[in-house]
């Protein structure tokens, strides 16, 4: 029964994905879905791409060592999408670009574009191998004696069935329905394990003592916030999503929604997991305990539909982050050669594969903690958050400036990790002292090497692109 239910909603995902390919025309279709996207279908897929498995099984986890103490994690996406949403969101509609690594071209030129371009694409093959071994995490159990290459490879070689021919807009239908099934699952998960316990909420307080938060610590949640503040405003997957989106208000209003429905899908499933450690269930691991909710506590009937909307959650953000990378390939070294974005999107369908395979093999040869290596990850994002923000809003920015304050970010970042590691809490002292230093030194930088006569030129474009 259960295989047999996962099975035909694969299946049903598969037929609706290359049903939306009829739609697909050219790479402006397969990469950006015509820049036509509705609120709710823009809302549903912003949530999507955020809501992933990575994240909801390394945050879940917390609930399990920390209880309610956890739920000041779902704050990170609140408040990180919240500042998109005030600083970003509208300014991005309206550069109505490709790929947002274009802004850094035609604002400090194409050499730090292309370099902006790289350190994105690196970040990005990060972010799916992550996102890879996540779903290891959660079909293992079932599958045993399958090892973890086999395993990924068949779970990969879905994702591509659901998404390959469609592209974006085969993403965004894919996310439309998972959004309303998931809104289904989430509560199920809490209500099933909390439904468990005798002791009701009281049963938190007994179980976690109030020294929970040394498992969390304040300062980790704080220099997560503000690292996901200064990354996600740069984050290539947003901005895919914003520029596909049907106008500014359209964009401005559905990162707003989507900030607060992403805080509620994550502290759900936390609080369940809170709950699962109440009822006595001792000994997992932490980032295994949402599939063994399911396991435990689901009705026989419902597992198989819980693990096919897990499979969703986490084969729309794979797709979601593979094809911002194909965007990026085109929009920022392809287009640069043709001039115009062309018509056969073969060659995109082929880098989606290329780059599904570099996200299967990193999986399984580097990543074991999945939170550690998800937020390695963003230290070249943040690298270019003053550039980003800088391009925006100050117009004495400069190209010196730009190169200084992501080179400074990039060494600071990566030098707490080397000298800190992830036992020594590195992410505090990159976040608390080097988003500070990546802004000081573009300020500084913009001072010491002023705009050129060609930086001029680029600087009364950008203003005219900007309207």
């Amino acid at each position: 029964m259960i295989p047999l239910i996962f099975f035909l909603i694969i299946v049903f995902f598969i037929y609706w994905g290359s049903r939306s390919s009829a739609k697909v025309q050219d790479d402006s279709s397969y990469l950006l879905a015509n820049r036509k996207t509705s609120l709710l279908a823009l809302v549903a897929t912003l949530v999507m791409t955020e809501f992933n498995t990575s994240t909801l099984l390394a945050f879940s986890g917390f609930g399990y060592t920390t209880g309610i103490w956890g739920l000041c994690l779902p704050l990170v996406f609140l408040v990180g999408l919240g500042f998109y949403t005030l600083t970003v969101a509208k300014k991005w509609k309206r550069f109505n670009a490709i790929s947002v690594a274009e802004l850094f071209s035609l604002r400090y030129g194409n050499g730090f574009g292309k370099f902006v371009s790289l350190l994105l694409i690196i970040s990005m093959i990060g972010f799916s191998a992550t996102y890879v071994k996540s779903l290891i995490f959660l079909f293992q159990p079932f599958v045993p004696e399958l090892n973890s290459y086999v395993l990924s490879a068949g779970l990969v070689i879905l994702v591509l069935l659901i998404t390959l021919r469609g592209g974006l807009v085969s993403i965004i239908q894919t996310d439309l329905i998972s959004f309303f099934a998931t809104m289904i699952l989430l509560p199920m998960i809490f209500y099933f394990s909390y439904s468990g316990s005798e002791k009701g909420f009281m049963g938190l307080v007994d179980t976690f003592p109030t020294s929970s938060s040394e498992n969390l610590p304040i300062r980790f949640i704080a220099s997560l916030i503000l690292i996901t503040m200064f990354t996600y405003i740069s984050a290539p997957w947003y901005g895919q999503k914003i520029f596909a989106a049907l106008d500014e208000k359209t964009a401005f209003k559905a990162v707003g929604i989507s900030s607060i429905l992403v805080f509620i899908f994550y502290a759900l499933p936390l609080l369940g997991v809170a709950f699962l450690k109440v009822n006595g269930v001792i000994g997992i691991l932490p980032e295994t305990a949402i599939p063994t909710i399911i396991k435990s506590y689901f009705p026989e009937w419902l597992v198989g539909f819980a693990f096919a909307i897990l499979f969703l959650i986490g084969a729309t953000t794979l797709s979601g982050v593979w094809s911002a990378l194909v965007t990026m390939i085109v929009g920022d070294f392809v287009l640069s050669k043709k001039g115009k974005i062309g018509k056969d999107y073969q060659g995109s369908i082929q880098l989606t594969v290329i780059f599904a395979v570099l996200s299967w093999l990193i999986a399984n040869l580097f990543v074991d903690s999945i939170l550690d290596k998800m937020i390695l990850a963003n230290i070249p994002i943040a690298a270019i958050s003053f550039s980003l923000l800088a391009g925006f809003y100050w117009k004495r920015a400069t190209t010196g400036g730009a190169i200084l304050s992501t080179i400074a970010g990039i060494i600071w970042g990566m030098g707490c990790y080397i000298h800190l590691g992830e036992s020594g809490g590195y992410t505090w002292f990159w976040a608390i002292y080097g988003i500070p230093l990546i802004f000081i030194g573009g300020i500084v930088g913009s001072y010491l090497f002023p705009k050129s006569k060609s930086e001029e030129i680029l600087f009364v474009k950008f203003q005219a692109r900007m309207k």
